[in-house]
């Protein structure tokens, strides 16, 4: 244990934790089928109980009445549960007032010291003397105790192999839920296995709850890894929310899990409040089928001739209360939405389970709602834990002490419901060699799974998985669409993509503002090749305002994104900015004037507006009507207000809300309805778009703000596309675009 313990408070806690590891030996292992712990280990392999030695040096000094008592509880109890005691008594101390010497002395061996050695109390015959060993020399005492320290480091692990309770590769997905869902997660006493069983009765929902190393997580990753060895993506589905700053669900998501529809990794409060809406709204669905039927369960509704797949649904969220950590929108949300779920997704085969490393403080889920969930599983837990998650009679969990072991209780805490069990071990290499078997087997049947969709909440979104946008690069545009749209990244929700539609009405401009170029450039590539894709190469015209060198990485990125493009496209810098803000306003004109009605779709993509200085306006009113269009200022103002209701719209990057105000000023503010904010202080953010909430953004985050609809959603924005995706673009449009550039 890696100290000795001296104080006399230290003496009481320290025998009050053997009598209440006694005390679990007795009531979860020996119970009434094995006389010692002897007999128990002899069966239970892998989960066999270690014995304690207490050995004590000067006894009783220091020693407390309390302390004195727990001792001679200990020596009388102690060896049927393999707590043995070794004691040195000092007979020159005192021994604790009421402590009867005989009560610790006929549940020992006695050693008395004689004249010259030491003699067997209870039996001297005659003629026999009592030999000890020789102590070992100090140096070899100390090295062999230094090894035994290094060797017993994980001594109290104990790893129960997953091999016991995955099934064989013959009966690969044949378990039927239609009735129950039962899987194994671990040994209960020396010889069964512990079922997780769900969809019977009142055992619907399951909280778990342990604390950090307690083997939540693992817990977790057993039972979906289990299942989706077991039974078919008919059978089981899961729902995978993790509130954790981890990725312990990330696994699933990278292997295609079949079984999985959500997988959601580190994730934000909005999504996890998504997850739920798709759930409810699964709920309401699966409530009009049984209907239609005339069926009440999944049972029922199979008997009376349902022919849809109506497989058992998971919804597992680790670390729930972080739904309820502010008192807001979400939380209250998930709280209504959360309790419906449990009370009425018995019937419709929709069941919830909930980890916490607590249930304790004001975050958390309502109490009424916490006990409909009847299955309770208790890791590792202090005290208060302990009878919040079980009944308030019920403290057994304080007394597990390692991880994986736990306590499954399915009479909702009662403890008459307690069966102990050590949960088996997963290590990630049996997890991911389980999971691609999984994910074989799926190829190789007939059915189409395509796998979850995954949030991914410390990652930047990657433009690959924007599936509009593949589809849209893998057919030819053959007319211009209704309306364009670009794709900003991925949502804060299940659904499509972020995106902004550029009607052809006032307002249809799109401002972006951050700091980080970086970003900013992202959304223009993003947005050039978007609408690149949507357009047939004589339908859009193209014109990119870039400051930086031409030996900058930046500008040969840009140059490489515009090779790629079949499309008209100019990329120009600060010296030829006069001309062509010139020749837009004339554009802008013969279009005003009713010509070049099937003119193209004119996009002109500023990145970083504050390097250019001639776009810049000091006071907003000194443009009146006869001067406009005269400077490239001018021009740009012109074009933001009067273009887009005639095809020509502009996408401006920014870095500050106070550049903003010196190069557009508030008129040409107001038309860009359609704004991007990253990070900024909370003034800035309200008057950007109206709140402060870019304030509170994180990494990967940012707000799309719509003024037309009145809408501000959370996104996160893509990633940089490297040179590979540009490469892959060109290919695209150069198999559809057979002419050359």
């Amino acid at each position: 244990n890696s100290r000795i313990w001296t104080q006399s408070q230290q003496f009481e806690e320290k025998l009050a934790e053997l009598n209440e590891h006694m005390e679990k030996v007795i009531q979860m292992y020996l119970r009434n089928e094995y006389a010692t712990i002897t007999e128990y280990n002899a069966e239970a392999g892998a989960v066999a109980e270690k014995y304690h030695f207490l050995v004590i040096a000067s006894f009783p000094a220091n020693f407390s009445e309390t302390a004195a008592r727990r001792l001679r509880n200990i020596a009388a109890s102690g060896a049927r549960c393999g707590v043995y005691t070794l004691i040195h008594w000092d007979s020159r101390i005192a021994p604790p007032q009421d402590f009867v010497p005989d009560e610790l002395r006929k549940n020992s061996v006695c050693l008395s010291r004689a004249e010259n050695s030491f003699i067997l109390s209870n039996w001297h015959p005659q003629g026999v003397k009592l030999l000890l060993d020789a102590p070992p020399a100090d140096e070899f005492a100390t090295h062999f105790l230094h090894q035994v320290g290094q060797t017993s480091k994980d001594s109290t692990r104990v790893e129960v192999p997953f091999e016991q309770v995955a099934p064989p590769a013959s009966q690969l997905w044949t378990e039927e839920t239609t009735e129950e869902l039962r899987v194994p997660i671990g040994r209960s006493g020396a010889t069964k296995l512990q079922h997780l069983a769900i969809g019977k009765g009142t055992r619907q929902h399951t909280l778990i709850a342990g604390k950090t190393g307690s083997g939540k997580s693992t817990l977790f990753h057993i039972i979906i890894t289990n299942l989706a060895l077991r039974c078919s993506p008919e059978q089981v589905e899961f729902y995978l929310v993790d509130f954790k700053k981890g990725v312990e669900f990330k696994c699933y998501g990278a292997r295609k899990l079949p079984h999985a529809k959500v997988v959601a990794i580190e994730s934000d409060r909005e999504f996890g409040l998504s997850v739920l809406q798709r759930v409810d709204d699964e709920l309401r669905r699966r409530g009009d089928m049984f209907r239609k039927v005339g069926a009440q369960d999944i049972a029922g509704y199979k008997r009376n001739g349902g022919a849809e797949p109506v497989p058992r649904t998971l919804l597992m969220i680790d670390e729930f209360q972080e739904f309820f950590v502010e008192e807001d929108r979400v939380s209250q949300g998930a709280a209504v939405l959360l309790d419906r779920i449990v009370r009425q997704g018995r019937a419709f085969g929709i069941h919830v389970l909930l980890g916490s490393q607590t249930l304790g403080g004001a975050y958390t889920l309502a109490r009424a709602t916490i006990g409909q969930m009847v299955i309770r599983i208790a890791l590792q837990c202090n005290e208060a834990d302990a009878y919040l998650i079980m009944d308030q009679d019920n403290p057994a969990p304080r007394l597990l002490s390692r991880p994986g072991e736990g306590i499954y209780n399915d009479a909702a805490g009662a403890i008459e419901g307690n069966s102990p069990f050590q949960a088996v071990w997963l290590p990630d290499t049996v997890r991911d060699t389980a999971l691609k078997r999984v994910r074989d087997f799926a190829d190789k049947s007939e059915h189409n799974y395509p796998g979850p969709i995954v949030f991914e909440g410390n990652a930047p979104a990657d433009v690959r998985d924007n599936l509009p946008l593949h589809a849209a690069l893998e057919v030819a545009p053959a007319a211009p669409p209704q309306p364009p749209r670009v794709w900003l990244g991925a949502p804060n929700s299940i659904k499509g993509p972020t995106e902004a539609v550029f009607l052809r009405q006032s307002g249809g401009n799109l401002l972006v503002v951050a700091q980080s170029e970086e970003r900013s450039l992202s959304i223009l590539t993003v947005a050039l090749m978007s609408l690149a894709a949507q357009y047939p190469r004589e339908a859009a015209r193209f014109i990119i305002f870039d400051n930086t060198p031409p030996s900058s990485s930046q500008r040969e990125y840009l140059q490489r994104a515009v090779d790629a493009l079949p499309h008209q496209v100019v990329l120009a810098g600060n010296a030829e900015l006069p001309e062509i803000m010139s020749s837009l306003s004339d554009e802008l004109k013969k279009r005003a004037e009713g010509a070049n009605s099937d003119a193209p779709e004119i996009f002109v993509l500023i990145q970083g507006i504050q390097n250019f200085k001639k776009l810049r306006q000091e006071d907003e009113f000194s443009f009146s009507g006869s001067e406009s269009g005269t400077t490239p200022a001018a021009a740009l103002v012109n074009l933001i207000t009067e273009g887009p209701a005639r095809g020509m719209h502009a996408i401006v990057t920014c870095d500050t809300y106070n550049n903003v105000s010196r190069f557009l000023g508030r008129k040409a503010l107001s038309e860009f309805e359609m704004r991007v904010v990253f990070q900024m202080s909370a003034s800035d953010s309200a008057s950007l778009i109206d709140a402060p909430n870019a304030s509170t953004l994180g990494l990967h985050r940012a707000l799309f703000y719509n003024e037309r609809e009145g809408s501000l959603e959370t996104f996160r924005p893509y990633a940089q596309p490297d040179t590979g995706w540009i490469e892959e673009i060109a290919r695209h449009f150069s198999r559809s675009e057979p002419v050359p550039k």
